[in-house]
């Protein structure tokens, strides 16, 4: 499992939002996470050798580092430097905003999925929050948006139906099986049932794609607990799911689940 190390030059807000994030995640699945914030209990600061120590301190196949200022970047970068090289190369420093990627990160990494996922999952921290306030991206011709899985990747780059022989065993595709339900959490698709529905999909070959029919928002991918939390889903809002893959049946079998146990708003 992926480890995540928190950089904060407070050592009270790295503990609240580690305390925030392990609200998303039952403790048995939750991933090794360390802090290194602050110089003492009251005093702010980053220290590069206590972030090397964090990382070090993990039992991790490899460890994303969330940090909160630009002094804790510089001291994360040191902090490299005092790692074994074949260590090194097992570290991420992610750009996503602390909070928002440390969440995101978490419930991503409790799924077993590699260090690219979990960091591509928190870097797309910010977006969702721009989605969500309604603020604009800029054009970018920068890497594929976060929260796309290897299916979509393999879409992009494909031809066309059209420009396919259609006598080749792949020029059809299976009909992507198709869900809905209606949401019945008080408060909506917030963060704990987004962060289950994460959970639910968990480690199964297939894309599921969730959109939101009474406001017309989506799709987003069901992997990816921050943009499915940008969906705005409210209490009463009909959800349907579109999914495809091997797994397809067995992913919709574990959506009927979540509705069934009310979505993990306990």
């Amino acid at each position: 499992m992926i480890g995540i190390v928190v950089v904060s030059h407070s050592r009270a807000l790295a503990r609240a939002a580690v305390a925030l994030a392990e609200e998303m995640v039952p403790p048995e699945r939750r991933p090794p996470v360390a802090i290194a914030a602050g110089l003492d209990e009251e005093t702010f600061g980053t220290d590069a050798e206590a972030i090397s120590s964090a990382i070090e301190g993990l039992d991790a196949d490899g460890v994303l580092v969330l940090l909160d200022l630009g002094s804790a970047i510089l001291s994360a970068e040191m902090a490299l430097e005092f790692l074994d090289p074949e260590d090194a190369a097992g570290v991420r420093l992610s750009a996503a905003p602390l909070v928002e990627g440390l969440i995101a990160a978490f419930v991503t990494a409790s799924t077993g999925a590699d260090l690219d996922a979990v960091a591509a999952d928190a870097d797309a921290g910010l977006r969702a929050k721009r989605e969500q306030l309604g603020v604009e991206e800029e054009a970018s011709d920068g890497p594929a948006q976060a929260g796309t899985t290897a299916d979509d990747h393999q879409d992009a780059g494909a031809p066309a139906s059209g420009d396919q022989d259609a006598d080749a065993p792949d020029a059809r595709r299976d009909a992507p099986l198709t869900w809905t339900t209606t949401l019945t959490t008080p408060h909506g698709l917030h963060a704990r049932p987004a962060a289950t529905l994460v959970q639910a999909v968990q480690g199964l070959d297939a894309t599921v794609q969730l959109s939101d029919l009474t406001n017309g928002k989506g799709p987003a991918p069901a992997g990816n607990m921050l943009l499915l939390t940008t969906l705005g889903s409210r209490q009463g809002d009909e959800l349907a799911a579109e999914i495809t893959g091997p797994d397809a049946a067995r992913a919709r079998d574990a959506l009927q689940a979540w509705a069934d146990g009310g979505f993990g708003d306990a």
